[in-house]
């Protein structure tokens, strides 16, 4: 799933090829990606492009007086393109959910693999009309998001500190790999409560955050879209890794699984040496 850091290099490269450019045409091409109908895709045409916001994993393209919304979900990708078939694309086909077609060539597809169908596209007059960008709270990359401001987010929560970085209602944009990447760099385990963070714990932790975030947006930094990726997988450290080394202390990464996802960590540098239960292999095994 495209998390803060690809999607804020996605907003920089729609900034760059897509601002003052008009659109020519909107086309769905998949049942279930538009989830309004007024204003229509057809009113965005003949529109120039305005600059281009990310709101946690939403971006948000300014075109005439209304936005165009996009949240990618797992599977969803944004393909640009400087030259577009001239034929146009049948719906039902393939992966393609929807295409931008610039005046004077070219555009950009969003695209959906697998077959749950969660792409989802919005035209609004205002980006807090979609109710995923209305809940979400502070981007941990904004300067007020201070070691203060993060230690009382985490005040009183009772759940385990995964599920909170997790949670787009708590921080904005963090996802299954990167929640992953900050614990480890924070050595902490992915099981431990929120609420028993002592205040050194909080400031590693909130050092971590911004920290692990910066950097992947830096190595994403002029990235093509194309190319996002595999620039993201290459920089994880323990995300997707299970069975590696641990690039800090050479114990092995080991792998926790869920019903439709699962997260790495190390325990050597997490949790005191002890791997963690894997309920569903539990399972399994009896």
């Amino acid at each position: 799933m495209p998390e803060l850091p690809e999607v804020e290099a996605l907003r920089e490269y729609l900034d760059e090829h897509l601002t003052g450019r008009v659109v020519e045409r909107v086309l769905p091409l998949a049942v279930s990606v538009l989830k309004t109908y007024d204003p229509p895709p057809t009113a965005l045409e003949g529109q120039p492009a305005g600059a281009v916001a990310r709101h946690g994993k939403f971006l948000a393209l300014r075109i005439g007086e209304l936005h165009l919304v996009t949240h990618l979900a797992r599977a969803g990708w944004l393909c640009w393109q400087d030259a577009l078939p001239e034929q146009p694309p049948r719906p039902g086909k393939g992966p393609l959910a929807l295409r931008v077609t610039l005046e004077g060539g070219g555009g950009f597809d969003l695209t959906e693999a697998g077959t749950q169908k969660r792409l989802a596209v919005y035209v609004v007059h205002d980006p807090q009309e979609v109710p995923g960008i209305a809940r979400l709270g502070p981007d941990p990359l904004a300067e007020d998001f201070d070691r203060d401001a993060f230690a009382a987010l985490l005040a009183g929560e009772r759940r385990q500190i995964k599920g909170v970085l997790r949670d787009q209602s708590v921080i904005a944009g963090i996802g299954n790999a990167y929640s992953d990447e900050i614990l480890h760099a924070a050595r902490v385990s992915p099981f431990k409560l929120a609420s028993s963070f002592g205040e050194e714990a909080v400031t590693q932790l909130h050092a971590a955050v911004r920290g692990t975030l910066r950097e992947a947006v830096g190595r994403a930094h002029g990235v093509a879209a194309g190319k996002l990726k595999a620039e993201k997988k290459s920089g994880l450290r323990v995300h997707g890794r299970a069975g590696e080394p641990c690039p800090v202390c050479g114990d092995t990464i080991r792998s926790v699984s869920f019903a439709d996802s699962s997260l790495e960590y190390c325990p050597t540098c997490q949790t005191g040496g002890k791997p963690l239960a894997d309920r569903r292999l539990s399972r399994l095994l009896k």
